[in-house]
This record gives C-alpha cells, structure tokens and sequence, in this order.
C-alpha cells in the first residue's frame, strides 16, 4: 500500500489565474471555508465576499478551510453591483454561475486569455436578479441525475477546474 504525499513533497507547480470569485451573499461558514480551500487548490487570485453575513473567524470556517483563508487574498464588498462595475472597468469578462434561461454550459465557454470574475451565489437563492441582469454571459452545470440543482461549491468547483483550462 502506498502512502498519501505529504503538501511538501509534491511536484504541483505554484500558479495563480487571473480568476476572481464574486459571492453574491454566500451565508454557510463551512461552504465559505471549502471556497478558500478551492480557490488555493485551483490558484484563483481573489474572492470578493458582497451580501456576506458568516463571520470570518468561525470556527467552522477556519476548520474547512484548513487555513487556507489566511493564503487566498480576499476582501468585502458592501455592494455586489459595485464590485461588478469595478471589476468590469479592470476588464474583466463577467460570468454568473446560475441556471437561467440564456445560460450555456461551461464547456461551452471560449473566454481564452480572458481576466475573469465569476459570480456565485447565495445557497439558497443562487445569484441576485440585480446581478444576472447586470452579467451578460451566465454559464451552469449540466447535469443528468432527478435534482436540478447542486451545492454551490461543489458547483463553483467544477466551473472553476474548467475556466482554469481555457
């Protein structure tokens, strides 16, 4: 039987995309410390927390995130149509993670080359109206099983394993 790697005897080469993970009032401490550990795994730049009631040093949170909440960079919005005018102006390609009507698969994607900010959202009502109409490319998961939806992390994790492949 073989043993599980140590972090420091792994050959995986640091790199940092140039991602940003916009919560659109994210509330669970445990899905926001999985988030952390997400977004260090995947080498995502930053989360930008709008809406955000869950309190930064629970700790659950720090217990998920397995301390990964003090390497990704990360800041508080107080208003999620700011934040996406802001990030917009910096040119960055905005892509809501959400079932909508106009949404397309996130295989489907070819933003290549592209700075990229994309929006999840809330548990249990996904991302706000006011930030769906403000984003122009809304992206979900196909899925095949009876549920027609799934965790938002879980969900976020998927999405961001295939935009850091663009």
């Amino acid at each position: 039987m073989t043993l599980q790697h140590s972090h420091e005897s792994t050959d995986f080469v640091k790199k940092t995309f140039p991602i940003v993970v916009v919560c659109d009032g994210l509330e669970s401490p445990a899905n926001v410390g999985a988030l952390f550990r997400l977004c260090d795994a995947l080498g995502i730049q930053e989360i930008i927390f709008c809406n955000a009631s869950f309190n930064i040093h629970s700790n659950r949170l720090k217990r998920t995130s397995r301390n990964t909440h003090t390497e990704v960079r990360y800041s508080f919005g107080a208003d999620i149509l700011s934040e996406l005018e802001n990030l917009q102006k910096k040119e960055y390609q905005l892509i809501a993670l959400e079932i909508t009507k106009c949404s397309i698969p996130i295989d489907a994607l070819s933003e290549k080359n592209k700075k990229i900010a994309l929006i999840i959202g809330n548990e249990q009502n996904g991302v706000s109206e006011a930030a769906l109409k403000f984003t122009k490319i809304h992206t979900h998961i196909e899925m095949f099983g009876a549920n027609s939806s799934m965790n938002v992390i879980q969900a976020t994790a998927i999405a961001l394993h295939s935009l850091t492949k663009l």
